[in-house]
């Protein structure tokens, strides 16, 4: 079954969209996706082909994930995100370790935001928490990302304690993607409950990356938000 959905996806391939993702994306030498490979598929289009195989097998998916080709392993992820929710229990849990299995391959931004908060926060709901610590610690950019945005799931059920226990392990962290998703998630607690973010804020803000605390505030009123930026 892999090879007809790799055949569907190059079917709608577009080498114009391909060169455009290939700058967007940042995959040229020494930028933070170097060598991922593009062939011009929307996200739209890939979802598509993803519930149009929805029961591929877990050896085709096996494969899909370990393809060279960006949109080939997306739509692998998003066949997993269509079947999380409809899945046994047992089915479930193998979704989960199929997906921390292949943390290597899920290495873009895009990749971790269309499916970590929609199979790694649901399955870890009622479970411990442990292994997020865990992946915000990695020496790799993607892992701690899927850390930051597994926890939207918490976020969306109130729930911000693990939220804001991995913002403040990657308050200082490196690179500006994971300043970019720690903000986000600020932000998405902010939504739902402003005294929980500025309570972290109020304790972080002074020290913590400019690019995380604008998108942190990015919806307070103009004028808190300009409180918050000239302090």
């Amino acid at each position: 079954m892999h090879k007809k959905i790799k055949q569907d996806l190059k079917k709608l391939a577009c080498p114009k969209k391909a060169e455009t993702k290939q700058r967007f994306f940042k995959t040229g030498k020494g930028e933070y996706a170097e060598g991922d490979v593009f062939i011009g598929v929307t996200v739209p289009e890939t979802r598509k082909v993803a519930k149009q195989y929805k029961d591929a097998p877990f050896e085709d998916l096996e494969r899909l994930i370990a393809s060279e080709i960006h949109e080939e392993r997306l739509c692998a992820l998003l066949i997993l995100v269509l079947n999380f929710p409809r899945a046994s229990e047992s089915v479930q849990k193998q979704i989960y370790q199929f997906y921390l299995k292949h943390t290597r391959s899920i290495n873009h931004w895009d990749l971790i935001d269309l499916s970590a908060p929609f199979i790694v926060g649901p399955y870890l709901v009622h479970r411990s928490h442990n292994v997020l610590f865990k992946l915000a610690k990695s020496k790799s950019l993607w892992e701690r990302r899927i850390a930051m945005l597994a926890s939207f799931h918490f976020i969306k059920n109130h729930q911000f304690d693990t939220s804001l226990q991995i913002s403040e392990m990657l308050l200082h962290d490196e690179h500006d993607l994971i300043h970019k998703a720690v903000g986000w998630m600020l932000r998405e607690i902010g939504k739902r409950d402003q005294q929980a973010e500025e309570t972290f804020l109020k304790k972080h803000y002074k020290t913590m990356p400019r690019t995380m605390l604008r998108y942190a505030i990015e919806k307070f009123p103009e004028t808190l938000r300009q409180s918050y930026l000239k302090k």
